[in-house]
């Protein structure tokens, strides 16, 4: 079969390799879409902890094609997304739910082989069928939206709270959408510059502001006057963090649901201990995907112009490229197999 293979950091190329069997517990999955995630060029940079060499590309959707036990044979024909997370599903962490605390967890795409091919693994207990309705592409942009809903369920968010999203890329704009879903209410996104911004007005932000061309603080002053219930940062940059940090009402959550990339940041701690703030970590979401599903399937959660870019397996370097420059009005890139 034909995939997209990391050999190492910063080597990766497009080869034919065996098509993988099925152990027991698992399903083979006919890759119908798998969606470029920028997560995915810090493996193919070494910026992130994998196993070398790895197919990547957790954000997928497919039919399954065989299983490795005839007791899951009725998955065979199914067409499906599942969860990334190969767990022991015995410890205590599992059995409560917590799988990504498992001790022996491995994520398909960083430390086991993902979806950038024709053909994957993935562990039957985590598969959930697909709605007929709902395009291949589509539901393969459960895994971003299930990290905005295990974001809003760790922050206990309210109907009716103001929201404040700092990011407009994919993870940025999926929670804006359930923002929107779960009725929160002068919802703001701020980025760096306003590529996205358009699509996050189009998705029903109550305002948009590029940092690049407005102030922040004032412009969040005249719209949040109060300060901001719930901020969310979906950067993982520094700067980005301590604006949050700084904007948020007395009382009030900033989550953290970027990724750091690793580095030290200089936080004031005056700026958490003196206005009471819950600042809360937002980097690991399990058990989120059929939550996505429904609200996909019930029109609650359109993501339908995330779809940017449609590739094959050969056009991975443009895809890759895309990704990193993140041109005007691009958020996804997605490989589609016939």
């Amino acid at each position: 079969m034909r995939a997209i293979v990391i050999k190492k950091p910063g080597e990766i190329q497009l080869e034919q390799v065996a098509v993988p069997e099925p152990p027991k517990g698992f399903a083979r999955i006919r890759v119908k879409a798998a969606a470029i995630c920028a997560t995915d060029l810090e493996v193919i940079d070494g910026r992130i902890p994998a196993r070398y060499p790895v197919i990547p590309g957790h954000e997928w959707s497919g039919t399954v094609d065989a299983v490795g036990d005839s007791a899951d044979a009725h998955w065979v024909g199914k067409d499906v997304v599942g969860s990334n997370d190969v767990v022991c599903l015995k410890c205590e962490a599992c059995r409560s739910g917590n799988w990504r605390y498992c001790k022996s967890f491995e994520e398909i795409g960083f430390k086991r082989d993902g979806a950038y091919a024709e053909y994957m693994l993935a562990p039957v207990y985590g598969l959930y069928q697909k709605p007929e309705k709902l395009p291949f592409e589509q539901a393969a942009l459960c895994e971003p939206l299930g990290v905005a809903l295990g974001t809003f369920q760790k922050a206990q968010a309210r109907f009716g709270d103001t929201l404040m999203i700092m990011g407009a890329g994919s993870i940025g704009l999926c929670m804006l959408a359930v923002g929107k879903a779960m009725g929160m209410r002068r919802i703001v996104v701020c980025a760096s510059s306003d590529r996205r911004l358009a699509l996050a007005k189009k998705m029903g932000a109550y305002a948009v502001i590029a940092t690049e061309k407005q102030n922040l603080k004032e412009e969040m002053r005249r719209l949040h006057p109060d300060g901001t219930d719930l901020i969310i940062d979906a950067t993982g940059a520094e700067s980005c963090i301590q604006s949050c940090l700084a904007l948020a009402k007395k009382g009030g959550t900033v989550m953290l649901a970027g990724y750091g990339r690793g580095k030290e940041m200089s936080i004031r701690m005056d700026d958490i201990h003196i206005p009471n703030l819950h600042v809360i970590g937002a980097g690991n979401n399990w058990n989120t995907l059929k939550l996505a599903l429904n609200l996909m399937e019930d029109g609650m959660v359109d993501l339908s112009d995330f779809v940017t870019e449609r590739l094959s397996l050969e056009e991975y370097e443009r895809g890759i490229g895309l990704v990193r420059s993140r041109p005007a009005g691009f958020v996804k890139a997605v490989f589609i197999n016939g």
